[in-house]
């Protein structure tokens, strides 16, 4: 099968959850045997650095990138709102990308070109125009779901109405969306349910983010020791500083003042300056680690503290790959197939969260045996070979409709 993967930011290297996702399934799809040709978007924030790639994967891959600015403009989103535009999404569009794609749609055949999240839904003409392949979009998060629950979360009520008003806005796009493609690979069960409550007909199948457990090593937590807690994640996407802002004012307060030698590691890329400089008890801060592999390999408790996110996250996966312990909200942990108590603990409410955390310090042998059934579940569930197994099979039911 020839697949064109177009990706909204350079899927290598995989350094964020969105690249994970990207780069894992484009490697899983060149293991099964498929051809993968890789047109990304290499914006400011995540340029394309050929010279950085591997030689056997850019061939593999044939790997190129067109620079599009999708850094944020005040003018340009104000117009949007006044034409009824999203600009959420439109800042991906170009016509330096859009002609690129011409070209290669018109060079080459595909049996399918997978888009990869809403954002690189705006080429869909183009494709349709140029292609008689199918259409499929990866859907990483449900996006108006994630900005209604930041809405929801807004304290200024002067930002609330707007905020409200953008997710109103992409959700009647992302709806609309559903059908002009002709597959939805949604990432987890509770996304694929979202489109289908909203009557569409286009055939949905779940793909969640899968990893190559080999790739994730589980040194394991001899259960002795009091644990580390730790949180790592991009700090300039909003969820995440929201729900570290809270993890410190409201959760690590009510652990100190039973467990005063509890330890937390926050790290993470674009870490606001006044958390850098906070002087927290047992709180360390870092900006952004050279591995997150080594830095999380290193402590054993991974704590999510979410509660506008969507989608699937990549961090539980990769945690509980190397058998480590996690602490999350519900919507944190939405779309994995966990069982609270056994694989995962979750906490709906700052005293809840505290309590999971002094119930792991006080019982290091909890937190060992937590990891094992993590990985135990990571291993049979969210494996690359039979992700890509499924993906494959939708791809070709709807190549024979």
């Amino acid at each position: 099968m020839r697949i064109l993967q177009l990706c909204n930011k350079p899927p290598f290297p995989p350094i964020d959850g969105g690249s994970k996702a990207m780069h894992n399934l484009t490697r899983g799809l060149l293991k099964a045997g498929h051809e993968v040709k890789v047109l990304c978007i290499s914006t400011p924030k995540q340029p394309l650095v050929l010279d950085h790639i591997p030689k056997d994967y850019a061939k593999a891959t044939r790997i190129e990138g067109v620079f599009v600015d999708t850094s944020v403009n005040v003018v340009d989103a104000f117009t949007d709102l006044l034409t009824a535009d999203n600009y959420n999404i439109s800042r991906f569009f170009s016509a330096d990308m859009d002609i690129r794609l011409i070209r290669l749609l018109t060079e080459e055949s595909f049996d399918v070109v997978q888009l990869e999240s809403l954002f690189m839904t705006p080429y869909i003409a183009t494709i349709r125009r140029y292609t008689k392949a199918r259409i499929v979009l990866r859907s990483h998060n449900l996006e108006y779901v994630i900005q209604d629950r930041i809405a929801s979360g807004e304290r200024n009520i002067l930002k609330r109405p707007y905020r409200r008003f953008l997710a109103k806005q992409l959700e009647n796009y992302e709806m609309a969306v559903l059908d002009r493609v002709d597959g939805v690979a949604a990432i987890s069960p509770s996304d694929a349910e979202h489109f289908l409550a909203h009557g569409t007909r286009t055939p949905i199948v779940t793909i969640p983010f899968g990893v190559d457990p080999t790739e994730y090593p589980a040194d394991g937590h001899d259960g002795r020791k009091a644990p580390i807690f730790f949180h790592l994640g991009s700090m300039d996407w909003l969820p995440n500083e929201e729900g570290i802002r809270w993890l410190l004012d409201t959760v690590w307060p009510k652990v100190l003042r039973k467990c005063p030698e509890a330890r937390l590691h926050l790290a993470g890329n674009k870490m606001p300056k006044d958390l850098l400089e906070s002087d927290c008890d047992g709180v360390q801060v870092k900006g952004r680690v050279k591995s997150a592999t080594a830095y999380m390999r290193k402590r054993q408790v991974m704590l999510v503290p979410l509660f506008s996110a969507g989608g699937m996250r990549v961090k539980i996966i990769e945690g509980m790959a190397m058998g480590q312990a996690v602490i999350s909200t519900p919507i944190g942990a939405e779309g994995i197939a966990c069982t609270d108590g056994r694989d995962i603990l979750l906490a709906a409410t700052a005293a809840e969260f505290a309590e999971r955390i002094i119930a792991l310090h006080r019982d290091p042998a909890r937190a060992a045996v937590i990891g094992e059934k993590a990985r135990e579940l990571v291993t049979r569930a969210y494996s690359d070979a039979p992700i890509v197994q499924d993906l494959t099979a939708f791809y070709k039911k709807l190549l024979r409709g």
